[in-house]
């Protein structure tokens, strides 16, 4: 009995792959970032010169390399590095989610449990509610400014492979337990979809 529950358990579900969409719902885009840096005093971000600068930069890696690696090898190579990119926004862009709730958390009266939190600070000193949205503000541009890379590495990845860029996923990493006839079961109920 007990060897029947251990194999019946479910197993994680594989993580899913990050891909551009999911940077581009999660950072701000060049909109977004101009108002926040209108708000907070912020520098402006020229954010089509930083998606230009990491396109160029990939593909000059690319016309290094060209020599020493062939076709596939160079894909491989770009799959990885504007992964990376993609990677580095997601992870951005998820935090600055998160400091966007704390601000709010603080900001909104009802939502604070401290109820001397909305309260400015000592004179000369900023609130713990305003240091939050300033920290938020931050959060907000690096994640733009890390957006901005990825969308250049992408389409570089495009000029240099002249296919779109996909997440690398491993093949079987959605169901790894699934039967023979699991399978064959899931590809005959598609027929009624």
């Amino acid at each position: 009995m007990a060897s029947l529950n251990r194999s019946t358990k479910a197993r994680p579900a594989a993580q899913r792959a990050t891909t551009l969409d999911m940077v581009r719902h999660a950072c701000p885009d060049s909109a977004q970032a101009l108002r926040i840096s209108e708000s907070y005093g912020l520098p402006v971000i020229d954010s089509d010169g930083i998606r230009e600068l990491h396109r160029h930069q990939l593909l000059d890696s690319a016309e290094a390399l060209k020599d020493g690696l062939g076709e596939k090898a160079m894909q491989i190579h770009m799959q990885r590095m504007v992964g990376s990119f993609i990677g580095s926004a997601y992870g951005a862009g998820q935090f600055y989610s998160r400091s966007v709730t704390e601000a709010r958390d603080l900001t909104t009266k009802l939502a604070n449990e401290f109820r001397d939190e909305d309260l400015d600070g000592p004179v000369g000193f900023d609130g713990r509610a305003q240091r939050k949205r300033e920290f938020a503000a931050d959060m907000g541009l690096q994640a733009h400014v890390l957006r901005m890379a990825a969308e250049g590495a992408f389409r570089a990845y495009e000029e240099i492979t002249g296919e779109t860029w996909k997440p690398y996923e491993r093949m079987g990493a959605t169901a790894p337990s699934a039967s023979l006839d699991q399978k064959a079961a899931s590809l005959q109920m598609s027929a009624f979809d």
